[in-house]
């Protein structure tokens, strides 16, 4: 992949004030960049193997600016402890959060990110997860910065009985277990546990 793919990448995809940093980032250590079809289980990737000639980063292309440099700044650090470590070390051990807070650090900025974004992340980098959407705050305030954010709720959110569409199939909302909801399927009338802080549409609120 050339330099000036990955610069018109980042040019179009990341807040302006990131575009040079992000690009830093992949001269300082080059990888494939791919940007992918949206993808239910998840937003973005690493892989490194032998029989590949570059590692390879990809991620989903409906990101909003805020969470695609989230993001691709998470895959990266991936890629930097793969490089020191190979595979020794756990994916998301304290290795990748050192890594992934230093990495993030320079972009920590009002000039980057919003106020109510920057209220969120500065907590979640204290202690980086796996995944941003498992801190259910940070996960719904970059989700209001999706361009179709007003299509979407956060099954948290809407009342118990409440029918949703969630991966293309109809539930009615049932009780909170923990972090899942137990959910009702209207079709095959199975029952499933869906995370509380997954998207949903199609929302028909029960009445209160």
């Amino acid at each position: 992949m050339s330099a000036e793919r990955i610069r018109r990448i980042m040019e179009e995809r990341v807040p302006v004030p990131a575009v040079d940093y992000c690009y830093r980032l992949w001269e300082e250590a080059p990888f494939d960049l791919k940007i992918t079809r949206t993808r239910q289980t998840k937003v973005g990737d690493f892989t490194a193997r032998r029989s590949m000639s570059r590692p390879r980063i990809t991620l989903n292309h409906e990101l909003n600016p805020y969470l695609f440099l989230i993001t691709y700044i998470h895959e990266v650090a991936h890629l930097r402890v793969y490089l020191r470590y190979g595979n020794r070390v756990d994916p998301h051990g304290d290795e990748w959060k050192t890594q992934f807070r230093l990495l993030l650090e320079p972009v920590m900025h009002p000039d980057v990110f919003p106020d109510d974004i920057m209220l969120e992340l500065l907590p979640h980098m204290e202690n980086p997860k796996a995944s941003s959407f498992a801190d259910a705050a940070l996960t719904r305030v970059l989700r209001q910065y999706d361009a179709d954010a007003d299509q979407y709720a956060t099954l948290a959110d809407i009342p118990e009985g409440s029918v949703f569409r969630f991966q293309g199939k109809y539930f009615k909302k049932g009780k909170l277990r923990r972090t899942r909801v137990l959910c009702h399927e209207l079709k095959s009338r199975r029952q499933y546990l869906v995370p509380a802080d997954v998207l949903v549409t199609g929302v028909q609120l029960a009445l209160l």
